[in-house]
C-alpha cells in the first residue's frame, strides 16, 4: 500500500517493495520527485501544490496502485476542488457578463449603493468594469493607461467591505504608486483612510504594523514588491491568522512577470490566503503571452486557470512565433476573467504632437559632437576583430555618449557603466570644452526651452518637461529658477531592491504641489523613469515638453499618458513638444519612437496586445547603432 502525505513542505510518498514499477519511478523523477535513501521515500520539491499532488494521485489510480491518503492531502483534495468549481462559476459569470447577459438585481444594487456611498461618479467604461470585477470575484483590469483602474477597484472594494465581504484593502505595486491610491481613496469614496506604508524603515518597525486584529486594521495597506519579497512570511500570517478578510491588489501586475521570480513567488504565496484578489496592468504582456502566468496564477494561486500543459503549449507556440494560435490557447481560458477599456472607449480630447523644434547646435557642443561622430565611425571599422560581448558595451556606450552630447555637454566627463572607451583620447581642447562648457556657453536647447515655458507659463499654463539624465534635470531646474518661475525637480528609476521609500514620499508631495492650482509651481522637471507610470499631472497640465530622449518606448508612451487621461482630459487637448538639435540622433530616436507608437497603436486596442517596446529592454542603443554605423 503506497502512503501520500505532507512532511516539511514537501509530498511524501511511502512505498513498500513491488508497489511501484520502475516505469511509476521514472514518471515520479519526471515530476522532479526524488529517492531519499534516509527515508526509503519518494519527495517531492519543497512547496506542495494541490496541481501536482491530484497529478500523483490520478496518476496512481489510473494505474491501478492502492494507496492512502493523510488527512492534510484529503484537505487539501477537497480545498482545491473547491476552488475549481469557484474558479469555474467565476469564469461562466465572466463570460455571461462579455456576452452582455447581466444580473438585473446585481447590478441594481450595485448602482444604489455608487450612488449613495461613493463620492466620484463613475464613467460608463468603470461603471462596466467595476461589475465585472465583482461578477468574477477575482479579476484583472488590463485597461490602457489613464482610464481609472483604481477607481474601478476602490468602488468594487468599497461595496464588498458595505456587505461584509472584506475589511481591508492590500496593495502592492512600485513606490511611485503610493501616493495615487491614497488620494484617490479620499476623491473616490469621500474619507481619508486610515492607511500603513509597509516598506522602507525600520525593519522592526515595519514588522510590528502587521500586528493588528479586526478592531485595529486600517483601511489601505501599501508595499513595494521587494518588501512583499522580504516581508512575505509576515505578511502571510496576516492574511491567515488575524482574522481579517483582506482585498489583496496587484498594481502594476507586468513586474510579477517573470515566471517563479522572486517577487512573482512572494505575490502568489501571500495571494492564496487573500479573501478578494485583483491584478492591474495597462501593459500586461510586455515580451510574449508567456508573461501571463505568473499574473493569472496570482489571481487564482489555489486553481491555476492555465494548467502545466496549457503553459507548455504557450510557451511552445511563442518560441515558434505562432502567436495567433498561442493567443487562442491563452483566450480559452483566461478572457472570462479580464476586463479591458480600450484607447478609443474614453472619449478623451486629441493629443496634439507639434512639429519638432530644429535647433541649431552652438559653436562648441557641435564641436564636440561633430569630433564624436566621427571618431565611432573610426573605431567602428575595428569592432568585427573583438570580442562579441565587449562589441555590445562599446555600442551602447557610444550611443550614450552621443545622447549626452544632444542634452548637455557638461555630461561627457561623467562616467557611464561598463564602457570606459576615451572618444577624445589626445584631443586635448575638446576635453577642455567639455571640462569647461558651462563657462563657455549655453546649450541651445537650453535657451529655446526657456523661452516656450517662458511663453506657456506667461498663458497660465502648467508645464512638464521631460529629461533622462540628472545633471540635465538639475541645469534645467535652475535655470527655469533663475526666470521667476516656480518649479520642482524629480528624478529616480524603476523600482530596485534599494529603492528609497523617503524619496517616494518626497516625490509624493511634490505631485501634489504641481497640480495644486494655487501652489506657485508651474514647471516640473522630470524623467520618465521617475515618473512615467502611476502618476497623474492631467488635472492641472495639458503641456508636455521632451527636452531629450531615450530608445526606452514603454517610459515613452506612459509619460504621454500622464497628462492625457480620464477625469480631465475629456474636453482639454494635450500638447506634446519636442526639441531636437538638427541633423543629429535626435531625429533618429524620435523616429524610433514614432515607429514604437505606430505599431502599439494597431495592437493596444486590441484585447490582447504584446508590446514589443518592453520596459525592460536593453538592447535599444545596440540596435540603433547598427542602423547607424553599420554592423561592421
Amino acid at each position: 500500500m503506497i502512503s501520500l502525505y505532507i512532511e516539511k513542505d514537501r509530498l511524501v510518498l511511502k512505498a513498500s517493495e513491488g508497489d511501484l514499477a520502475p516505469r511509476h519511478e521514472s514518471q515520479l523523477a519526471l515530476w522532479k520527485f526524488y529517492f531519499d535513501p534516509v527515508s526509503d521515500n519518494f519527495l517531492s520539491p519543497i512547496g506542495v501544490t494541490a496541481e501536482l499532488t491530484i497529478k500523483v494521485i490520478k496518476y496512481l489510480t489510473r494505474c491501478e496502485r492502492q494507496y492512502e491518503l493523510s488527512p492534510s492531502i484529503k484537505e487539501l483534495v477537497v480545498q482545491r476542488a473547491h476552488a475549481d468549481e469557484e474558479l469555474i462559476e467565476s469564469k461562466a459569470k465572466g463570460r455571461e457578463f462579455k456576452e452582455g447577459s447581466i444580473d438585473r438585481a446585481h447590478v441594481k444594487s450595485f448602482s444604489s449603493f455608487l450612488d449613495t456611498h461613493v463620492s466620484r461618479k463613475l464613467k460608463e467604461h468603470q461603471y462596466k468594469a467595476a461589475l465585472h470585477l465583482l461578477a468574477v470575484r477575482n479579476g484583472a483590469n488590463f485597461s490602457v493607461p489613464g482610464s481609472g483602474k483604481t477607481t474601478v477597484v476602490l468602488s468594487a472594494f468599497h461595496y464588498l467591505r458595505k456587505t461584509n465581504e472584506v475589511d481591508a484593502l492590500f496593495v502592492v505595486g512600485p513606490p511611485a504608486c503610493f501616493g495615487p491610491w491614497r488620494m484617490e481613496y479620499e476623491a473616490v469614496l469621500g474619507k481619508h483612510p486610515s492607511y500603513q506604508i509597509l516598506a522602507g524603515g525600520d525593519i522592526e518597525e515595519r514588522r510590528c504594523k502587521y500586528l493588528v486584529n479586526k478592531e485595529t486594521v486600517s483601511d489601505l495597506y501599501l508595499t513595494t514588491f521587494q518588501t512583499l519579497q522580504r516581508d512575505c512570511e509576515h505578511v502571510r500570517i496576516l492574511f491567515q491568522h488575524q482574522g481579517i478578510r483582506f482585498f489583496f491588489v496587484i498594481d502594476e501586475a507586468h513586474y510579477i512577470k517573470q515566471v517563479e521570480g522572486a517577487w512573482a513567488t512572494a505575490a502568489i504565496t501571500v495571494a492564496h490566503h487573500a479573501t478578494r484578489r485583483c491584478i492591474l496592468s495597462g501593459t500586461p504582456f510586455p515580451r510574449s503571452y508567456v508573461d501571463a502566468f505568473s499574473l493569472f496564477d496570482a489571481l487564482w494561486p489555489d486553481s491555476p486557470p492555465i494548467s502545466e500543459q496549457q503553459k507548455q503549449k504557450i510557451a511552445y507556440l511563442t518560441q515558434q512565433k505562432n502567436h495567433a494560435e498561442a493567443r487562442e490557447v491563452l483566450d480559452e481560458v483566461i478572457a472570462p476573467l479580464f476586463y479591458r477599456v480600450r484607447k478609443e472607449d474614453l472619449n478623451l480630447a486629441a493629443q496634439q504632437f507639434h512639429s519638432p523644434m530644429q535647433i541649431p547646435m552652438h559653436k562648441h557642443e557641435k564641436l564636440v559632437y561633430d569630433a564624436i561622430v566621427n571618431k565611432i565611425v573610426e573605431v567602428s571599422q575595428s569592432d568585427y576583430s573583438r570580442d562579441v560581448d565587449l562589441v555590445v558595451r562599446l555600442r551602447r556606450g557610444r550611443i550614450m555618449r552621443l545622447r549626452q552630447c544632444l542634452s548637455y555637454t557638461a555630461l561627457l566627463g561623467t562616467a557611464i557603466e561598463e564602457y570606459d572607451e576615451d572618444l577624445l583620447e589626445g584631443d586635448l581642447s575638446l576635453a577642455d570644452v567639455i571640462r569647461r562648457y558651462d563657462e563657455i556657453e549655453t546649450p541651445a536647447k537650453l535657451e529655446v526651452l526657456l523661452e516656450l515655458v517662458q511663453g506657456l507659463c506667461n498663458k497660465g499654463e502648467k508645464v512638464v518637461v521631460w529629461s533622462n539624465f540628472v545633471c540635465t534635470l538639475e541645469l534645467i531646474q535652475e535655470s527655469i529658477h533663475q526666470l521667476g518661475i516656480g518649479v520642482r525637480l524629480i528624478y529616480g528609476k524603476t523600482p530596485v531592491e534599494d529603492a528609497n521609500l523617503s524619496d517616494e514620499i518626497t516625490r509624493e508631495g511634490i505631485i501634489r504641489d504641481f497640480v495644486r492650482t494655487d501652489s506657485g509651481v508651474d514647471v516640473l522637471v522630470a524623467n520618465p523613469a521617475a515618473c512615467a507610470e502611476s502618476i497623474s499631472l492631467h488635472k492641472a497640465c495639458s503641456n508636455a515638453i521632451y527636452y531629450d530622449l531615450s530608445y526606452n518606448g514603454a517610459q515613452y508612451l506612459q509619460s504621454l499618458d500622464r497628462i492625457h487621461r480620464v477625469g480631465g482630459s475629456e474636453e482639454k487637448e494635450a500638447h506634446y513638444h519636442f526639441l531636437q538639435y538638427a541633423n543629429t540622433l535626435d531625429q533618429d530616436i524620435l523616429e524610433n519612437l514614432r515607429e514604437k507608437a505606430e505599431r502599439m497603436s494597431q495592437i493596444i486596442d486590441q484585447d490582447y496586445p504584446i508590446y514589443t517596446a518592453d520596459m525592460f529592454a536593453v538592447g535599444e542603443e545596440v540596435e540603433a547603432y547598427e542602423r547607424l554605423f553599420g554592423n561592421k
